[in-house]
């Protein structure tokens, strides 16, 4: 599954957000009234990531990690994905690893993500995640999009 978005903001602030856990907390959710409380980033080749979603009326997080396999910054992210079982998940099933890389080519002022993950298991696993990365996708447009307008308003009034 590949997803492309251009987002209105310069690359290394749009890789920023990938790589800060303060952002992460306030986008990484597919939809609305979701949250993140869970936010851990060791940014670097080896290192280990966690976040976790909630969605609304849950009383427990989904939860994914996994290591970075590529870190280039503010160009790309290659990073191994493994879901958490649920604390109210009894079956057997245990979840697969799975691979994410994202590319954050710069296009004039503004940044394409082309953001690849692979190696699912089945279709309906794949459909998904396209569905939760568009949201997550358009909860990081917003975000980064008030920020640039707040940093205009901050720039104006400073002159």
């Amino acid at each position: 599954m590949t997803i492309s978005r251009t987002i209105n903001a310069p690359r290394d602030r749009v890789f920023e957000a990938w790589a800060d856990p303060a952002q992460l907390h306030k986008w990484w959710v597919a939809g609305e009234n979701f949250t993140a409380p869970i936010a851990e980033v060791d940014l670097r080749t080896g290192g280990s990531y966690r976040l976790g979603m909630r969605t609304p009326g849950q009383d427990a997080p989904y939860v994914v990690g996994g290591v970075y396999r590529e870190v280039s910054r503010p160009k790309k992210l290659v990073y191994t994905w493994v879901w958490e079982k649920a604390p109210f998940d009894t079956s057997d099933w245990t979840p697969p690893e799975t691979l994410v890389t994202v590319d954050f080519l710069e296009k004039g002022t503004s940044t394409e993500i082309v953001l690849t993950h692979e190696q699912f298991a089945d279709e309906h696993m794949r459909d998904e995640h396209n569905q939760g990365w568009n949201g997550c996708l358009d909860s990081l447009a917003r975000l980064l999009a008030a920020t640039e307008v707040n940093t205009l308003i901050i720039q104006e009034k400073g002159q």
